[in-house]
């Protein structure tokens, strides 16, 4: 439980400090877009900043498509790491 407990404040630490308008108290319902002011190109950066920092493999576009806010995320970063561990 410590681990996704760490991957969730890891993720949201990163969504924030790469979030163009950072709110002060970042939820998972915020949508990266709409209210992060993220745009294509941010969104790429965060991605490689998050396989850098959980040592996850090249995520494939199609994977990230219906990856819209902090939660979803979240899930797709834990469920990934989950997935190294039994790699």
């Amino acid at each position: 439980m410590t681990a996704a407990v760490d991957i969730c404040a890891r993720v949201r630490r990163l969504v924030q400090t790469m979030a163009p308008q950072p709110p002060a108290d970042l939820a998972d319902e915020h949508r990266l877009v709409e209210d992060l002011g993220f745009d294509s190109l941010r969104l790429m950066e965060l991605t490689v900043v998050l396989e850098r920092a959980f040592e996850l493999p090249r995520q494939r576009p199609e994977d990230l498509v219906g990856v819209r806010r902090v939660g979803e995320v979240i899930a797709l970063v834990a469920g990934a790491a989950r997935g190294n561990d039994h790699g």
